[in-house]
């Protein structure tokens, strides 16, 4: 993976969900599907993989308050990583602040209510 953007959405997902600290690899697949995006855990291992290897999210030791489970592998951002997910992010805001982008989501609506009427 580049330091370009854009990043895939499930990329995007998994780095923000990141973004406040360790988590395990269960924990990153719960929180994102309750954002309501659905991941399968074999794509949120595959891209955890790619990610560890593009030195994008580095393995962590497992805390020693989590005693739950000792096959659990925690993850977190690395320097790199949060370039990444930082770059991404003033993307989606840039876009979303763009004139041509607020008259595109909005077409469809006054068309859709005309067509109503």
């Amino acid at each position: 993976m580049s330091t370009h953007t854009p990043l895939k959405p499930e990329v995007f997902e998994i780095l923000a969900t990141m973004s406040d600290g360790e988590l395990h690899g269960y924990a990153i697949l719960k929180a994102i599907e309750e954002r309501g995006t659905p991941m399968a855990a074999s794509l949120l291992y595959r891209k955890l993989r790619r990610l560890l290897e593009d030195g994008w999210v580095e393995e962590v030791d497992t805390p020693l308050d989590d005693e739950t489970d000792a096959r659990r592998r925690y993850y977190r951002l690395t320097a790199r990583g949060r370039q990444a997910l930082e770059a991404e992010a003033r993307r989606i805001v840039a876009l979303a602040d763009s004139e041509r982008v607020r008259e595109i989501a909005t077409a469809g609506v006054g068309a859709e209510e005309a067509g109503r009427a």
